[in-house]
């Protein structure tokens, strides 16, 4: 006779509803994180398109049309700042502001190019100009603006600005009349593409 029967489970076996919703957690972090290094991808790969010489802020954007104010800053995407400062009146009658250069970039750049005397100019192009009136304005009309230490702004541009360096360029003008604007260009050379800044201001 036989006896053996067949052994009755003792053991419960596991549930798979843990194990199904751990796996199912990771697959959508993955996921998550492939979607977030696409974009920045997407993102790297079309400030490369640009060549890195975009303004790049929240604000005012810089451009002909919606001039930066005083003490606001430039922000390309390539890492470099350009601030300009408020102007001051002084003693004798001119005005002085400063225009502030920090490379946070990956290279050595130079924001006034090869030549102090083409650095600087009062009516453009220039890597900076600084110009009497208004930033849409062709020319001013009734009013004028001399720059006083134009050359030698010109020449603190020139020399190489290295990799997390800044550099304090002053400028002093004397306007023809108070209370007349002011436009500021900034536009440092660039191996490709690097938009114009332009800054609006009054000198009150």
């Amino acid at each position: 006779m036989d006896t053996d029967k067949d052994p009755t489970p003792t053991d419960t076996p596991p549930a798979d509803g843990p194990r199904w919703f751990n796996g199912c957690a990771i697959a959508v972090l993955v996921l998550l994180g492939l979607a977030g290094l696409g974009a920045w991808a997407l993102a790297d790969l079309e400030k490369g398109l640009d060549g890195y010489g975009q303004l790049e802020q929240s604000g005012p954007s810089g451009s002909v049309v919606d001039p930066l104010g005083p003490g606001a800053a430039a922000r390309y995407e390539d890492g470099l700042k350009v601030t300009v400062s408020r102007p001051r009146a002084e003693p004798d009658g001119t005005y002085s502001l400063t225009v502030t250069y920090e490379n946070d970039t990956d290279e050595e750049l130079r924001p006034g190019g090869d030549s102090p005397a083409d650095a600087a100019s009062e009516y453009g192009p220039a890597p900076l100009v600084v110009r009497a009136g208004r930033s849409l304005d062709d020319h001013a009309s009734g009013y004028g603006l001399d720059w006083v230490n134009s050359r030698e702004a010109g020449a603190a541009l020139v020399p190489p600005l290295g990799t997390d360096r800044k550099r304090r360029v002053a400028v002093r003008v004397r306007p023809s009349a108070k209370g007349i604007p002011v436009t500021v260009e900034v536009d440092p050379p660039s191996a490709g593409h690097r938009e114009t800044a332009h800054f609006q201001l009054t000198l009150d």
